[in-house]
């Protein structure tokens, strides 16, 4: 039998912080409790985790991987290893790959390529696109519960339109429909305009005004009154703007059907940024106000007028290769890679007051497991998984002797190799990532062989 034993850190978990430890054995947590462990056992393992947070592992509902047909951008193996220098325990990857993750066929075709290749633990959404309902009903009757859909066109191709079409997936699927709330027309709309304005001079600084927050709120809209005419489970990915938090509604994920997410680059950037950034920020939907990220940010933190309206957080890791993103702005595709850097910019969030640690814990790591009802993750309980993320909130750089630490190039471990958080000094470490009860990442490096599981739902 395995053994671990983690001791002397800042247990945060289920709205509480405690001083004590926690126990595993064979991959599951055994006991949790306050002060010093009472009993002379010997451990496999040892981890003194003083002057450390200890959370459950983040679960980042929403990564593209890029895997298969873009592995130049980044694969399962690459950007795993990224999810847990970032304290990522589990992904929900996304099916805008080449294929499309559109069919029963190429979705298990993902879970094989993932097998014994993933750090993090993993599950796949199916995508819906025109006329493949027939296997979005087969996958729900198997008991599949995640699809993902495209009212606006993005990276990959996936487009479902049509108000037929997006009926009969409300009516007919009752899992989670995960959506992305861009509308097509006011894009299209909007970017001849925009070309004949400003044509091949145009610089990231338009894309808000291309998917603007009017083409965010129409769509969104639409997705909240089809979800509300039948029934339907809806996730709103990556809310970017004030206007769409009015039509949420607030109290807990669990007593939800509809519910919000916020991505950890809307609430660090705004409009702001693209002078000094340009298309490195570029994502759909895209980087709006700084109004509209302090409203993100109240709304994640649950405080004013926009309490309990974000349920979640996640990451909308997308890589794209330096080239690609060197093009001029209508070539440069869309996508940031954020799975590594999310949880140190939210701890530095947290540092700022925008929210407290407690709440960072619930939108990073119990919210996930909760919404999407995955089994035995995504808290420190007795019976789960050790799926376990450490944190040094005051780590010092030994190199240069200066408080927290620097993005360097060397330090980023997605294959894309870049971070609009370059050069960005964090005070916040992931200090220790342990996946199913072993240590995945320990500060400075990812463990040989990879070892995250397929996840299981409710």
């Amino acid at each position: 039998m395995s053994t671990m034993l983690i001791s002397g850190g800042t247990v945060v978990n289920e709205g509480r912080r405690l001083r004590g430890y926690v126990v595993v054995r064979d991959g599951v947590i055994a006991e949790i409790g306050e002060g010093e462990y009472p009993l002379a056992n010997d451990f496999s393992t040892r981890i003194d985790a003083t002057g450390k947070i200890v959370m459950p592992g983040v679960i980042d509902a929403h990564v593209h991987f890029r895997e298969p047909g873009l592995t130049a951008k980044g694969d399962m193996r690459s950007e795993s290893a990224a999810a847990v220098a970032g304290g990522v325990t589990s992904v929900l990857e996304m099916p805008n790959t080449v294929p499309p993750t559109v069919s029963l066929d190429t979705l298990e075709q993902k879970f094989d390529l993932a097998a014994g290749r993933m750090h993090t633990n993993y599950s796949f959404f199916l995508g819906a696109a025109a006329d493949n309902l027939p296997d979005i009903k087969r996958y729900y009757a198997g008991g599949g519960r995640l699809v993902k859909f495209f009212m606006g066109s993005s990276t990959g191709g996936l487009l479902l339109a049509d108000a037929r079409a997006q009926a009969a997936l409300f009516a007919e699927f009752g899992g989670v429909i995960a959506a992305h709330c861009e509308d097509e027309a006011i894009i299209r709309a909007n970017t001849d305009l925009y070309r004949r304005k400003s044509g091949e001079q145009a610089t990231a600084a338009v894309h808000p005004l291309v998917r603007s927050a009017e083409a965010c709120y129409v769509s969104t809209a639409r997705a909240v009154e089809l979800a509300d005419r039948y029934g339907s489970q809806l996730h709103v990915c990556h809310v970017s703007t004030a206007k769409e938090l009015t039509l949420f509604g607030s109290g807990p994920a669990a007593q939800k059907k509809i519910t919000a997410e916020a991505c950890v680059p809307h609430l660090w950037f705004s409009e702001e940024d693209y002078e000094r950034l340009g298309n490195q920020i570029k994502c759909n939907p895209a980087i709006k106000t700084a109004a509209d990220r302090q409203a993100l940010r109240n709304a994640v933190a649950g405080v004013g007028e926009w309490r309990g309206r974000i349920d979640l957080v996640a990451t909308d890791h997308a890589p794209h290769t330096t080239e690609e993103k060197s093009r001029r702005y209508w070539e440069a595709p869309s996508g940031i890679p954020s799975v590594q850097f999310a949880l140190p910019a939210m701890m530095e969030l947290a540092k700022q007051g925008v929210m407290t640690l407690e709440t960072l814990v619930e939108r990073m790591c119990h919210a996930p497991a909760v919404r999407f009802g995955i089994v035995g993750r995504g808290f420190l309980r007795e019976g789960y998984r050790a799926d376990i993320t450490i944190v040094d909130p005051a780590f010092a750089d030994p190199h240069d002797g200066e408080a927290g630490w620097m993005v360097a190039p060397e330090n980023i471990l997605s294959k894309c190799g870049w971070s609009p958080w370059e050069r960005e000094r964090f005070d916040s470490r992931v200090a220790c990532t342990i996946v199913g009860g072993r240590i995945a990442w320990d500060g400075t490096s990812i463990a040989t062989g990879a070892t995250g599981e397929r996840l299981e739902f409710e």
